[in-house]
């Protein structure tokens, strides 16, 4: 036989085992129905107490960031520009310093740059952990409430929901205790 026939052979054997191990584990589980919903995290986020001023305090700190590293581009760039217009006049030795000067700028620059975001994410982080948190004990109290199996977030990226009875969508219903709560 020729290997490719080995190798249909092989396939088609572990296919029809497969598929007999499937059928068998079929009837031998039984079927439970499961409770699903979804929320929209989005529109709980915006609707929550506190969310807005959160959000306002970590954009005017971030963009006090912007502003300080624009500043910061802004002499890089300047720094470029005059070492261009000079370089001809310097000598060797003068022009490798200035590259040096302009390098280490550089490297400032990007380690300042990494600094603001990571501080940036940790304010962020800071700022929304308590809000996160009340929201997801209210949709851990409501699913436990409406003995619900699984609550996903429509608002997910990887959610892969494609389309959803509104009658599942629990967001009203935590926005609603959120409200309560407060």
């Amino acid at each position: 036989m020729t290997r490719a026939v080995v190798r249909w052979v092989v396939v088609a054997a572990a296919a029809h085992g497969m598929a007999g191990w499937a059928a068998a584990s079929a009837q031998a589980v039984p079927a439970v129905a499961q409770r699903l919903a979804y929320v929209r995290s989005g529109e709980i986020l915006r609707k929550t107490p506190g969310y807005a001023a959160a959000e306002s305090t970590f954009t005017g700190e971030l963009r006090a960031a912007q502003v300080e590293m624009e500043r910061f581009q802004a002499r890089l760039d300047t720094a470029m520009q005059m070492f261009e217009q000079q370089s001809i006049a310097l000598s060797p030795p003068a022009r490798q310093a200035k590259q040096r000067e302009l390098t280490d700028m550089q490297r400032r620059y990007q380690q300042r740059a990494t600094e603001l975001q990571e501080k940036a994410r940790q304010r962020e982080r800071d700022l929304m952990s308590p809000i996160q948190a009340r929201v997801n004990s209210i949709i851990q109290g409501i699913r436990a409430e409406g003995n619900y199996a699984l609550i996903f977030d429509a608002d997910s990226p990887n959610a892969g929901i494609v389309a959803a009875d509104p009658a599942l969508d629990l967001t009203a219903r935590v926005i609603e205790r959120l409200r309560q709560a407060q």
